[in-house]
């Protein structure tokens, strides 16, 4: 930040928690998350929005977060990766789903995949192998573990389970 530039405050709930914080106004929303907030779940990638590492839940619907400026998160309710479950409890069924059918490799790309399934599901709760692999193409996964995540979100939609 440069001298003398002019910091907003942002209020917004964050995985259940209410925070406060000031920003300046090119702040990007992955930057406060993971740097300011310490949820570093959410990854950067590309920095480019092509990769969906940074995806998050916004108002909840799934929101690449290097693309938000922070001080457009203003009463927004967020969910990143940490806020799907508590230490201790049941994985969602997304996580799940991704544990049981070994739907990752090195884990990089895992949590904006999560989050992007999470949206697919609930806009198509039964899609069929191209309407998944089309509503994760924002997502890439760089150890090419995609079949195991198409398996993965193919044994929730049989199920009819969703967040």
């Amino acid at each position: 930040m440069s001298a003398g530039e002019k910091r907003h405050t942002v209020t917004f709930e964050i995985n259940g928690a209410r925070k406060t914080v000031a920003v300046e106004a090119r702040r990007l929303l992955v930057h406060l998350i993971r740097e300011d907030l310490g949820l570093t779940g959410t990854h950067v990638g590309c920095d480019t929005s092509q990769c969906g590492a940074c995806t998050v839940e916004i108002d909840g619907r799934a929101v690449k977060s290097c693309t938000v400026l922070a001080v457009s998160a203003e009463g927004a309710s967020i969910t990143t990766i940490e806020g799907l479950t508590s230490p201790g409890a049941e994985l969602d069924p997304v996580q799940a789903a991704f544990h049981e059918h070994h739907a990752l490799q090195c884990g990089f790309c895992t949590p904006g995949m999560v989050m992007s399934v999470r949206q697919l599901l609930k806009d198509q709760p039964d899609p069929s192998d191209h309407e998944i692999r089309h509503g994760l193409a924002g997502n890439i996964c760089r150890c090419t573990g995609y079949h195991n995540i198409v398996r993965a979100v193919e044994s929730l939609a049989s199920k009819g389970e969703q967040s």
